[in-house]
């Protein structure tokens, strides 16, 4: 009772039983009518590929071939790497030895895998090409240095982040990665504690062209890395940095930039991307000792929230004729002369990102500097300015000498009216995304001009712009049927029959009440407002529209329960 049962059959006087499966709907499927039986491997596994997490591990769990499929189909594995995994680690790798990204995340907090299984990782994952590690604040340098004494042939992409390991690891890694093209550092502490402790004369003395001094502390250094590579072109293990391949090279939330020096000088014949973030120090000097007299490769510079200015900018001029994206946000000392420096040698650049910010009121990128962009890189495509003081002679040249610019987003300036908007609209033909944010002295004219001109434009984005009404948006509909218009909250004010863009996103049950509170008897003008606006593409995404979202909703369910005392009180 509650089983299922079984069909039997006879051949040459044998029994054979096959299972009956019962289905949800109590419908019999016989065994033999599983469809996947007919499928090859590589199909089955391309369906569980498919699926979430949650389910392909349950698939798994079926039968055997399921599990066999499954192990040999898994190509990305992110695991928690708790103390209590490392006895387990070895077998699960083995199940699932043709994984190439590995992922191992733990809590700073809690105890991490050790050294031990760390190092065994490479010979149960031969074909690994991208290993992470997050919060492993127990692998010291001597488990990395296991690791890497493997070599692991298809290694490329490395990404470490809270760990606990410091420049001795670094070292063996880059040594023994023949493969290694991406390496991300983030927020490690004890990186940065040892390397503040040896002497500067450390690294200093290991690029001049002497001899051997300091060699027996080649692994307390990150500098050490390439310091061989720039003289002696071998460190103390024997093996020639000149092999070195990176391509990309991410360092976040690290102090003391001068380490990384002869790191960046040793992979800047190769390097293609440079990406720095709320890292301490003196990145002109950086970038000046790294990308002096060199012509690299590099395509994509970003350095955000970073002690940089003109001088900085002057080197990748030099250095960068193949520069394609920069991305400067929150630099110190960056000023109209570095940014006309890089339009004059930089002709190839498509995208530029400029977050202008200056130190005590100093001097900082403006719309000279935006002026020379537009005049020299004739290829750009993508324009963001933020806090740039953007004229009429700016847009003009980016209109006239840049006509496959496709995205642009002006904020934080007030020097954005109504006349720019305007000019956009009758100028910028080959726009397909336009952005404004923060911008106080646009109003619903300006809008409205976009709205007419601008004929690729396929969405508008507009955000913080007080002078933006409801009403104006809900016309665009008129004059645009297939643009998307997203809009902060906080831009929008009540039009004169106080029906706001809020509505459209209120319940149809809460929205009658909701309008009864601003005005009593404009429900049906409130229907009608919002199909209207709703027929428009309008997206309404930002902290303000789901805080007085959350707002009105409580205020609805505290008018209903007060409903039921009042009755009873009456």
């Amino acid at each position: 009772m509650g089983q299922s049962s079984s069909s039997c059959s006879s051949s040459n006087g044998h029994e054979i039983y096959r299972p009956i499966i019962i289905g949800k709907n109590s419908s019999v499927v016989d065994g033999d009518d599983d469809l996947t039986l007919s499928l090859p491997d590589e199909c089955l596994g391309s369906v569980f590929g498919k699926l979430g997490c949650h389910d392909r591990n349950s698939c798994s769990l079926v039968c055997k071939r399921w599990r066999c499929v499954d192990s040999k189909s898994r190509n990305r594995l992110v695991l928690l790497a708790r103390s209590e995994m490392s006895p387990c680690l070895p077998s699960l790798l083995s199940r699932f030895n043709t994984v190439s990204i590995l992922s191992l995340k733990c809590s700073r907090k809690l105890l991490s895998i050790d050294d031990d299984a760390l190092s065994r990782i490479p010979i149960f994952l031969p074909f690994l090409k991208k290993l992470k590690l997050k919060g492993c604040v127990h692998i010291s340098d001597d488990g990395l240095h296991a690791f890497s004494l493997h070599r692991p042939p298809f290694l490329a992409k490395l990404s470490f982040a809270s760990c606990g390991f410091g420049a001795k690891g670094l070292t063996s890694l880059l040594s023994n990665c023949p493969s290694l093209q991406d390496l991300t550092l983030k927020r490690l502490r004890k990186l940065d504690a040892t390397s503040s402790t040896p002497a500067s004369s450390l690294w200093v003395g290991a690029l001049n062209a002497g001899g051997d001094d300091g060699g027996n502390d080649h692994h307390n250094n990150i500098g050490a890395i390439v310091a061989g590579a720039a003289k002696r072109e071998k460190d103390v293990h024997g093996y020639c940095y000149k092999s070195l391949r990176l391509e990309r090279l991410c360092l976040k939330d690290l102090h003391n930039a001068r380490l990384f020096i002869p790191l960046i000088l040793s992979a800047s014949a190769s390097i293609k991307t440079l990406i720095v973030c709320r890292s301490s120090g003196n990145w002109d000097r950086v970038l000046e000792t790294s990308l002096h007299g060199k012509t690299t490769s590099i395509s994509e510079i970003q350095m955000d929230n970073v002690q940089m200015g003109d001088a900085g900018l002057l080197a990748i001029s030099s250095s960068c004729p193949d520069l394609q994206l920069l991305y400067l946000s929150r630099t110190t000392d960056c000023t109209d002369d570095g940014l006309s420096a890089v339009a004059n040698s930089c002709k190839k650049l498509r995208k530029l990102h400029v977050d202008a910010w200056s130190r005590f009121g100093s001097r900082t990128i403006g719309d000279e500097g935006v002026f020379s962009i537009a005049n020299k890189c004739s290829q750009l495509q993508e324009l963001v300015l933020m806090g740039i003081p953007v004229a009429i002679r700016s847009l003009n040249a980016l209109a006239s000498n840049c006509p496959g610019l496709e995205r642009m987003a002006l904020c934080n300036t007030d020097s954005v009216q109504d006349s720019e908007m305007a000019f956009i609209a009758s100028k910028f033909l080959a726009l397909k995304k336009l952005c404004i944010k923060n911008c106080p002295n646009v109003s619903k004219s300006g809008i409205e001009a976009v709205g007419r001109g601008c004929p690729n434009l396929v969405k508008l984005k507009v955000k913080r712009c007080k002078g933006v009404t409801q009403a104006m948006v809900s016309r665009l509909r008129f004059q645009r049927s297939s643009l998307v218009v997203s809009v902060d909250a906080g831009s929008i004010l009540f039009d004169s029959e106080g029906i706001s863009l809020l509505a459209s996103s209120v319940n149809e049950d809460e929205q009658g009440t909701a309008t009864a509170m601003t005005n009593p008897n404009s429900a049906r003008s409130a229907a009608a407002a919002a199909s209207t606006v709703a027929a428009t593409h309008v997206i309404c995404s930002s902290r303000g529209a789901l805080l007085l979202r959350s707002k009105f909703e409580s205020a609805l369910q505290l008018g209903r329960r007060r409903r039921p005392i009042e009755d009873n009180a009456s």
